[in-house]
């Protein structure tokens, strides 16, 4: 029998038309659509492709155990991901061992900070798996803004919010543009190293880019003590230019 394929599917940041030709093609012809979500919830990315998900085709959702209940750096938070996602691959294994196709909707790309990523390794050894590159969330914010995030020889950095604050401030002092994501409740711990890297007046943040709700707002305007999950912090460079 012929290995089905397992495609990890990058949907763009939040509005489907941002979605590329083949990953639209592959969603509209899929018999099998996997998804990641929380307990109880549609799951973002699947509510991003609702309407374009086929009639009659099977869904998979993959629920996570835990989301912030526990804090990432306790070794129990890895182990009760690492049993999710060994489930997770083998479900999707065991539906391609059958001859069938899985599609795996992904936010953004799969490469990219995605939970694809922790499948990826643990799948493509012993089935065939696809991944369909897509649109950054991060692209969208810095073109909702409506300025480019780097020119000339800028160097652009993308830091994770959840890092300790002195990294933080180590790394935008180091670099023109600066991206940040997963704020959500480190947005105070952000502010300070903004400060500490002089660097405050600079910032944007972009809630929900490309989707209905966005925002872009001064870093240093905005009202909030936390930023939603779908939130991203910028700083254009201003490097060369003609």
């Amino acid at each position: 029998m012929t290995m089905g394929t397992v495609y990890g599917l990058g949907l763009g940041p939040g509005d489907p038309d941002l979605m590329t030709v083949r990953a639209d093609r592959l969603l509209r012809g899929a018999r099998h659509v996997a998804f990641f979500r929380k307990a109880g919830c549609e799951g973002q990315a699947r509510s991003i492709v609702a309407d374009l998900i086929p009639e009659g085709a099977a869904e998979h959702p993959m629920e996570y155990p835990v989301t912030t209940e526990i804090p990432f750096d306790n070794p129990r938070y890895n182990e009760i991901l690492a049993s999710f996602y060994a489930d997770c691959t083998a479900h999707l294994k065991a539906l391609a061992e059958t001859g069938e196709d899985v599609v795996v909707l992904c936010e953004g790309d799969p490469f990219f900070y995605g939970s694809f990523m922790h499948l990826y390794p643990r799948l493509k050894d012993d089935v065939p798996v696809e991944v369909v590159p897509g649109i950054t969330g991060m692209s969208a914010a810095w073109t909702a803004t409506g300025a480019p995030i780097t020119w000339g020889d800028d160097v652009l950095s993308v830091l994770p919010g959840t890092l300790p604050e002195e990294d933080l401030i180590r790394g935008l002092r180091a670099a023109d543009a600066v991206v940040v994501m997963k704020m959500g409740r480190h947005l105070g711990k952000l502010r300070r190293a903004l400060l500490m890297a002089g660097r405050a007046d600079e910032a944007w943040i972009v809630e929900y880019a490309s989707m209905k709700g966005q925002t872009v707002t001064r870093l240093k305007d905005y009202p909030g003590t936390s930023a939603p999950y779908f939130s991203i912090a910028l700083i254009h460079g201003r490097g060369r230019r003609p």
